[in-house]
């Protein structure tokens, strides 16, 4: 062996040497300093932390009536993740559940996509209430489905099914980009979050706290033997409304009975309470809860009757002969009409531009005050109103409507509340400028657009002439109606409504009260409001009131108007809102119907079934009148 050779030997075995030293230091790293810490990392990727659905709280009536509850449910569900990742693999794993479950195969295939769509990390449910047989066997088999199982949820209950579901709303899955906003941060994919109504508004009182517990799982991921430690779950806190079940019911029914689309407000006149609060055409909350029928779902959104529409505080309407108490009052406090004033009905207002208004029905009336004005609903006296608010006052008519709540919204403690329309010449002659300016409207002149509304002429005396019989470009929610009466009849407080009372833990006992303040107090003089609300009793329960023939056998004395709103090339819309008791007004109630004609031929019908709900009033209670004015033009 040469000298040279055997530097390469030494090399080489040096080398060798070293590689064999740096591997048995490292296993004897891992063995015996790291072991331990392994074995730990080993024994937790066999443990998994499963969430515990907590239940959401009750929703309860202010008699403590559940609107809305739980129950459990046994779900079938997919984990699209844990299919087998091959194609034939996994078609055959769901022909298989096809046919043991006997939904149709192409049915659980679109649930999967279109929920996978919108929901990417959570569970597909494919069937809330499974077969008693399909669950068995599914538990028995679940090595042969995997990703496949039955799980025990919580869904929401609707005991009274469609009551008030436009005020419960529903609930919803949490979406991906919700999960990323502080107030859901603590949800994880497939928790319940309320998605609209008093669920939505009320959603961090309702919801609970999940729980969690910690399982061994075997080498396919699936749990196997008893829990190794468990957090539990809290169950959300329960609302208390001030929501009336059986006024609620009254309300709904006489809605119903007539069968086109309105609404209607019960509201305390002290506190702004809502005793009870619908529309019509109303929906099943149920159909939002998983899996969410489309064809179900696209019928309610494409519904040309808009049944998702809360129309009690997001119908925007001209509000009738409704108004004119307001106009009354605004006359009254400017300082345009004294109470004993006499203003001569002839039949016909002469605008001076050539156009002469005249009253509904060609009714002449001849001389009146203004408290027998209200009891027959004279539009000509209110015309003269108009016009002395519209040459006499700055904008008087405009200022108290909105003193007493028209206008914004009201406040109320339900999503998406709709504002109303008080118009000013202001307002109208800015709009005339955007129609003649053609930049203003995307390049064309009078293009109806958000912000950019329809109108050809500039404000004049015939506008406030017909705001004051609450016609023209008016718009009201009948909730803004309802607190606009209460202000008059409990004397200038304009109150908030809502309808959460206070909140109760899952035991009943106490947590919140919600006292909202009024939102503002207005100066109104006492004779004004007095001579008022004579008025309104007079139409309600005087032989000759435009509401006798629907009130004057009722047991107790009421304030109530009628209002009826002409619409271009349809039916009248029929309005009616009432104080009650008449001498120290407690409730207010608010009803109009798309379509329903005269204000006493269906609106007042409505109010009075509610009314009946409220004093306990009994068929048998009610008088037989012959003759009044039901129906009668106003």
């Amino acid at each position: 062996m040469t000298s040279q050779f055997a530097v390469r030997v030494a090399v080489l075995s040096g080398i060798a040497l070293v590689a064999f030293a740096v591997i048995f230091f490292r296993l004897w790293y891992l063995e015996v300093l790291s072991g331990e810490e392994y074995l730990k990392q080993a024994q937790n990727n066999r443990v998994r932390e499963l969430t515990i659905q907590a239940a959401r709280g009750k929703i309860l009536d202010s008699n403590g009536k559940a609107l809305v509850r739980n129950r459990t449910a046994l779900s079938l569900q997919v984990r699209p993740d844990k299919l087998p990742e091959l194609a034939p693999e996994k078609n055959a794993e769901l022909e298989d559940l096809a046919k043991v479950s006997g939904l149709p195969l192409q049915k659980i295939k679109r649930e999967i996509r279109r929920q996978t769509k919108e929901l990417p990390a959570s569970p597909v449910t494919l069937q809330q209430d499974a077969e008693r047989d399909l669950i068995f066997f599914l538990r028995e088999r679940g090595d042969q489905f995997p990703g496949i199982s039955i799980e025990e949820v919580y869904v929401r209950d609707y005991p009274r099914e469609q009551l008030a579901s436009h005020l419960m709303g529903f609930v919803a899955e949490v979406d991906e980009n919700q999960l990323d906003e502080p107030q859901y941060e603590s949800l994880a994919p497939g928790d319940q979050i309320g998605a609209a109504g008093l669920e939505l508004q009320f959603d961090s009182v309702l919801r609970g706290r999940n729980g969690a517990t910690r399982v061994q799982v075997d080498a396919s991921g699936e749990p196997r033997g008893k829990p190794l430690s468990e957090i539990a779950p809290e169950t959300g806190n329960s609302l208390v409304l001030t929501l009336d079940q059986e006024l609620q019911q009254a309300g709904e029914a006489g809605l119903a009975s007539f069968g086109k689309p309105g609404a209607f407000v019960a509201m305390s006149t002290e506190d702004g309470s809502i005793l009870g609060m619908g529309s019509f055409p109303n929906f099943d909350p149920a159909v939002f809860t998983p899996p969410v029928s489309q064809r179900k779902y696209d019928a309610l959104f494409n519904d040309e009757a808009k049944p998702l529409a809360n129309r009690a505080s997001q119908g925007q309407y001209p509000t009738g002969s409704t108004f004119k108490p307001v106009t009354a009052l605004a006359a009254l406090e400017e300082g345009t009409l004294t109470p004993t004033e006499t203003i001569v009905d002839d039949g016909a207002f002469d605008l001076g531009d050539g156009n002469v208004l005249k009253n509904a029905g060609d009714a002449v009336y001849g001389p009146l005050q203004l408290q027998r004005a209200l009891q027959v609903s004279s539009d000509i006296f209110f015309y003269t109103l108009g016009d002395r608010a519209d040459t006499q006052t700055d904008e008087g008519i405009q200022n108290w409507a909105t003193k007493l709540g028209l206008g914004p919204p009201t406040g109320l403690d339900l999503p998406y509340e709709s504002a109303g329309l008080v118009p000013t010449p202001e307002w109208r002659n800015e709009l005339y400028a955007q129609a003649a300016d053609p930049d203003s409207c995307g390049g064309e002149a009078r293009l109806f657009e958000p912000g950019c509304y329809e109108t050809d002429r500039k404000w004049s005396t015939g506008d406030n002439v017909n705001l004051a019989i609450g016609q023209g470009d008016l718009l009201a929610t009948p909730l803004q109606m309802a607190v606009a009466y209460a202000t008059i009849g409990n004397g200038g407080d304009v109150v908030r409504p809502h309808l959460g009372d206070s909140v109760q833990d899952p035991f009943g006992r106490p947590v919140q009260d919600f006292t909202p303040a009024p939102r503002r107090s207005v100066d109104i003089d006492p004779a004004y409001r007095q001579v008022i609300l004579d008025g309104l009793r007079d139409a309600a329960m005087e032989p000759t009131g435009t509401s006798f023939g629907v009130f004057g056998g009722f047991p107790y004395d009421i304030a109530g108007k009628t209002g009826t709103v002409e619409r271009d090339g349809q039916l009248d819309q029929s309005w009616y809102v009432a104080l009650a008791p008449y001498d120290n007004p407690k409730v207010v109630i608010a009803a109009t119907v798309e379509g329903g004609g005269f204000g006493a031929d269906t609106a007042a019908p409505i109010v009075r079934g509610i009314l009946s709900a409220y004093f306990d009033v009994k068929p048998k209670d009610v008088k037989d009148v012959a003759g009044g004015a039901a129906g009668a033009a106003e």
